[in-house]
């Protein structure tokens, strides 16, 4: 049986794949949110606007055709996703921790070929 919390979870999850513009991303974290990448953490909306802006102007419309999830898995507040958008993204993660409906923690980290 799913949780109260796996759904709110799973809900939060769903609504920032399908988010179709920085705003509607920015919807699901709040001020003390924070994105871990590998060039050290983000913090705050207006950290994380500037990486999703960066982020959405460099996905080009052939990378997103070929994105894919490989894996999604939600347990609790957690929520894990694999996936990849080759040959631009060969292999990607991200970990959500999610409290009331907002992703209050997020790691991200992608291989991408030079």
């Amino acid at each position: 049986m799913i949780s109260d919390v796996e759904k709110q979870t799973e809900a939060t999850l769903v609504h920032h794949l399908q988010a179709m513009s920085v705003d509607d991303i920015l919807s699901d974290y709040t001020e003390d949110s924070v994105l871990f990448t590998p060039n050290g953490p983000i913090r705050g909306l207006v950290g994380l606007r500037a990486f999703f802006e960066a982020f959405t102007k460099n996905a080009t419309p052939d990378m997103m055709a070929a994105y894919q999830m490989v894996r999604q898995d939600v347990g609790g507040e957690i929520a894990y996703i694999v996936w990849k958008a080759e040959p631009f993204v060969l292999l990607a993660t991200d970990t959500f921790v999610v409290r009331n409906s907002k992703i209050m923690a997020q790691t991200f980290t992608a291989y991408m070929p030079s």
